[in-house]
């Protein structure tokens, strides 16, 4: 038998018969490890071997295919989750839950795992914490039931065969970065051991209708660490956001194959653990006090209308170069929007440091939020404030046109039901409501200028 060896990337997976410093592929640097590769001289190619021992599947029709009770789910204690999940985690269901460290994962699952053990046989495995750990967290949290179960591993094949024993109905595996298995000899949290240790829990809980959930880490720019293709075999991809040290914590499903990806779930923590809002506008805008550069936008997390408030702030620049900051909001599109402002309005902010502040440590990807932007920084160089009763919502676009902005309605009926008078939107919007905002100057010299 000859044996060779060869060179994989655990960024990419991308192999080379040499180690060379950067992969040519993902332009990672030292990411390249060495593995073994057993092959045998005159043997059958590995495609050939596979076409000689593959076999017909055996097949049936459609139509005929008793479908599984998608109804059946197992509930946690929060609602807005279980909408997020699609009404609950279905069995047989794997999910991959990431976020930065801190977040609160841990105590998320903690939390669901109390609820679901309730009535159901609940396993918590941890390759991160000692059983010490995790039984102080439960008790804060109130994890004292009978049936929920925990196990230290970092064992895929064990972990896979637990679950093959049909004894629980909820596993939560605490991460796949810390998994690995015995047939593999590459570090745990490599593309290989992710990527099979994932493939080895998700056949196990596919066989014995086990719902799984798993907890993924994040890299420093907040994806998904490891290979993209865990985030394929999963049948749910949930994202916990927000600022680790307060403000509100979001998730939002970003691939949900039972549910929607547009509803999203928003917490608090507090002394027991994470807290679901019920009324996350009134809470954001309670603190509020109505100065220049204060703007309240009407914005949209996932269906879920949200008033928010953007704060500017603009001082006069100490150096050559004017500094632009943004908290929750896009630098970017900050940096479009300013140069908007200048060719479009005329107002100079060339010389100008600008600190934009999303209230609450909410994070916008609403496009409908340019025009409160540009409010806010326009009323912190005139030194003039908008009317408390006004909220702003509507897409700037490079002409200085004010466009459309998607579920008006939603964002209408939150203002109205906060109290405010008027909102400042699209002009395409037939509603006594909304005061027609056709351009950026215009309306900037009508309100603020």
């Amino acid at each position: 038998m000859k044996v060779k060896s060869q060179f994989v990337c655990q960024q990419c997976g991308a192999s080379y018969i040499k180690w060379v410093g950067q992969c040519t592929n993902c332009q990672a640097w030292n990411s390249l490890v060495e593995q073994v590769v057993e092959s045998e001289s005159g043997k059958k190619t590995a495609i050939e071997r596979g076409r000689a021992s593959g076999k017909k599947l055996d097949f049936v029709k459609i139509k005929t295919i008793t479908p599984s009770d998608s109804k059946a789910r197992l509930l946690t204690e929060f609602n807005d989750l279980n909408t997020v999940l699609g009404g609950g985690i279905l069995f047989g269901s794997v999910s991959l839950l990431a976020g930065q460290p801190g977040i609160g994962k841990s105590t998320l699952l903690m939390q669901i795992s109390a609820e679901v053990a309730k009535t159901r046989n609940v396993l918590y495995v941890s390759g991160e914490e000692s059983a010490g750990q995790v039984k102080l967290r439960a008790e804060r949290l109130g994890a004292t039931s009978d049936k929920l179960n925990f196990a230290s591993s970092t064992s895929a094949n064990d972990i896979a065969k637990t679950i093959e024993s049909g004894e629980f109905d909820l596993v939560i595996v605490d991460s796949i970065q810390t998994l690995a298995m015995d047939e593999i000899s590459s570090a745990p949290g490599t593309v290989s051991q992710v990527t099979n240790s994932g493939n080895l829990i998700i056949r196990s809980a596919k066989s014995t209708d086990t719902a799984v959930i798993i907890v993924g880490h994040v890299t420093k720019d907040g994806t998904l660490a490891g290979p993209k293709v865990l985030e394929h075999l999963v049948d749910v991809v949930l994202n916990f956001e927000g600022d680790r040290y307060g403000g509100f914590k979001t998730v939002r499903a970003i691939k949900n194959r039972f549910g929607s990806t547009n509803e999203v779930a928003i917490f608090e923590m507090i002394e027991t653990g994470l807290r679901e809002v019920e009324n996350p506008s009134a809470t954001l805008l309670a603190e509020r006090t109505n100065t220049d550069g204060s703007i309240i936008l009407a914005t949209l997390e996932g269906n879920r209308p949200i008033l928010v408030e953007i704060q500017a702030l603009a001082t006069k620049t100490n150096f050559g170069y004017p500094k632009r900051t943004a908290s929750g909001f896009d630098i970017n599109r900050l940096n479009l929007l300013i140069a908007v402002l200048e060719r479009r309005t005329k107002l100079k902010l060339n010389d100008k440091d600008i600190f934009i502040n999303v209230v609450g440590g909410m994070k916008l990807n609403d496009s409908a939020s340019d025009l409160a932007v540009c409010m806010a920084i326009a009323s912190a160089v005139a030194g003039r404030k908008l009317d408390e009763k006004y909220v702003v919502f509507g897409e700037v676009g490079l002409g200085g046109e004010i466009r459309s902005a998607f579920r008006p309605d939603q964002r209408i009926a939150e203002a109205k039901k906060l109290g405010f008078k008027h909102a400042i939107g699209p002009a395409t919007i037939r509603d006594k409501f909304v005061i027609p905002a056709k351009d950026l100057r215009t309306t900037l010299i009508k309100y603020i200028v």
